[in-house]
């Protein structure tokens, strides 16, 4: 019960369909079985009724949003509603991220691509935060927590992820130290090789799930293993936590020891 009597807003708490659990979804059940009222949001909202429907089986406390926060007034409105259902907002997630759809090395990277993953990986992330940080400071304490990504400090091959991601972690930095004397935290995650339904598609190349699988594992150092969603999930808690109380503008790894390799 890390979380008891606390509330928590985990945006992109649905996920991509797939034989694997997603980091949101993780996250939003995570934190109920640690005592957390979950606001879960989602673009689509199926996907945010399964999650919730998955925590109401466990006897955790949890209701759906559907939320585009990339539209305009949509971050806005979200943090609205977590307000008004919950009555104060001490925990946010931002889980929202895309990639693909035209994304490149830079002499490649197509113009539209570039702007949409820009809008939803870091724009609309920081208009969560923009909406969230008022109340937050009102009640003199919050947890921000950025899902950002290893990508953010290595790659080479989609630059618009890559900045995207660099920027949460920026933003993360800024936030925190903007909001420390508030009483409000800021932290990121950035995973490395997740096994995740998103990260499986978003890489599949006309290759088999398994042989995908395979190379993956094979790139970590740790165990020669990708880690799950349960690994972010697990992460993302600790920062959301009162046992992280004095940690703030942190950007955690966690991807088996792939970024300890330099050269």
């Amino acid at each position: 019960m890390r979380l008891k009597d606390k509330t928590a807003i985990v945006v992109g708490a649905g996920q991509t369909p797939g034989s694997t659990i997603g980091n949101g979804r993780a996250m939003a059940l995570l934190f109920a079985r640690e005592g957390a009222n979950v606001l879960c949001v989602d673009r689509d909202a199926a996907r945010a009724e399964e999650t919730v429907a998955t925590i109401d089986a466990e006897g955790g406390n949890a209701s759906s949003l559907a939320a585009d926060i990339a539209k305009p007034d949509g971050a806005a409105a979200m943090i609205a509603e977590a307000a008004a259902r919950m009555g104060r907002i001490d925990i946010l997630i931002n889980n929202v991220g895309i990639g693909g759809g035209g994304d490149a090395p830079a002499h490649r990277l197509d113009e539209a691509a570039y702007d949409r993953i820009m809008t939803v990986n870091l724009k609309a992330m920081w208009l969560t935060i923009k909406a969230a940080i008022a109340p937050m400071r009102a009640a003199g304490t919050g947890a921000i927590v950025n899902i950002s990504s290893l990508a953010s400090i290595a790659g080479g091959n989609m630059l618009a992820y890559e900045l995207s991601k660099a920027g949460v972690n920026r933003l993360t930095a800024h936030v925190a130290q903007a909001n420390a004397k508030h009483g409000i935290r800021c932290n990121a995650v950035l995973p490395g090789l997740m096994d995740t339904p998103m990260a499986m598609a978003a890489t599949v190349r006309g290759q088999s799930e398994d042989s995908l699988r395979e190379l993956r594992n094979s790139r970590v150092p740790l165990g020669g293993k990708m880690g799950t969603a349960w690994d972010t999930a697990h992460a993302a808690l600790f920062l959301a936590s009162d046992e992280a109380k004095f940690i703030t503008g942190v950007c955690l790894p966690v991807d088996g020891g792939m970024s300890t390799r330099i050269g």
